[in-house]
């Protein structure tokens, strides 16, 4: 076996809040020789998601936390260079839950581990946003959970993001009237003038109650959840009877102190009266459609039917600084760590 030189980013201490220097350190790491039946993969590109902020608390939520000394979690693409299977051959390219690592060894058939149908117009990391698991995370959480119809009006938060990205082509090209919540006049022109949204409301302008009423003169009929906070509660009174909530996420909340003292989605909604149908939601509930699911993004990208945007951090060393820029909102688009060609 080669000696291959492995960086990762690991969780030296719990974060009180923001992250501080000293919670999460790079440090070299050695990478295992693989057993009969596993591989070496060298990592290519990173996903860095919000997801990833709550495994960092000691609490146990829907995954488990991340241990101390441990790389931070997360997706990757990366490239098979050393392979004890006739599963993967050295040079196939996959996602995988590699972590914030450069190599990582795993079992050829382990679970979440895919190989990459590589097709003209589809970029690699595109297999970690739209085309990935926040993308299927997007199509999912609207289509069985939101069940849009023609002629209904969709909002989705964090519009210019990967998800939202996903979910407002998607309800647009099911025939509904969508509009985005964004941060800043140039995210929300991009989801308008180029994704097709019909408006989006700018969070930031200090008018998000008002601009999102005129933007929803027939109420909303499924919103996105994303973000909570003071989005979720500017959308509550706009629900329509029969509205549907599919629940991503809460980033708003994700540097809390204390997630136990938080308002979450849940709170404003079970305050409505009717409740509005409602619910958390995991991609994983559709894994048996992971690869029909993909499919049907990245061929959206490749005939340029599912626009994006991306933002790149370079090198393992770069990627706690992005992260703690994506939970603040400073990223435009997909935000990902170019780790090696």
């Amino acid at each position: 076996m080669t000696d291959y030189k492995n960086r990762a980013v690991v969780l030296k201490q719990r974060p009180q809040g923001e992250i501080q220097e000293g919670d999460l350190v790079l440090e070299e790491r050695t990478v295992r020789s693989p057993n009969e039946g596993e591989v070496v993969a060298q990592v290519l590109w990173l996903s860095l998601d919000p997801y990833m902020r709550p495994r960092m608390n000691d609490a146990k939520g829907y995954m488990d936390p991340i241990g101390i000394d441990e790389p931070i979690v997360g997706e990757s693409v990366a490239r098979v260079v050393e392979s004890r299977s006739d599963k993967l051959k050295v040079g196939d390219l996959v996602t995988c839950y590699s972590g914030w690592q450069e190599y990582v060894t795993f079992p050829a058939d382990a679970p979440m581990v895919y190989k990459i149908q590589q097709r003209d117009n589809v970029p690699l990391q595109a297999y970690l946003g739209v085309a990935g698991m926040p993308g299927r995370t997007g199509y999912c959480g609207l289509m069985y959970v939101g069940k849009p119809k023609a002629g209904e009006t969709v909002v989705v938060s964090a519009a210019s993001g990967p998800v939202g990205t996903v979910v407002g082509q998607t309800a647009k090209s099911e025939g509904c009237r969508v509009v985005g919540v964004a941060g800043g006049p140039e995210k929300c022109n991009f989801v308008v003038n180029e994704l097709g949204f019909d408006a989006c409301v700018d969070y930031k302008a200090g008018n998000l109650d008002a601009d999102l009423k005129a933007a929803c003169p027939d109420g909303i009929d499924i919103y996105f959840e994303n973000v909570g906070g003071a989005v979720t509660r500017a959308v509550a009174p706009l629900l329509n009877p029969g509205a549907r909530v599919p629940i991503c996420g809460y980033v708003s909340a994700y540097n809390a102190t204390d997630m136990a003292s938080v308002e979450t989605p849940f709170h404003v909604l079970k305050a409505l009266d009717p409740v509005p149908e409602h619910r958390f939601f995991l991609v994983t509930e559709w894994q048996e459609q992971h690869q029909e699911i993909t499919d049907i993004l990245a061929s959206r990208v490749a005939s340029g039917a599912l626009k994006y945007r991306e933002t790149v951090a370079e090198g393992l060393e770069n990627a706690v600084e992005a992260f703690k820029g994506m939970l603040k909102g400073r990223n435009f688009g997909k935000q990902l760590v170019h780790v090696a060609d």
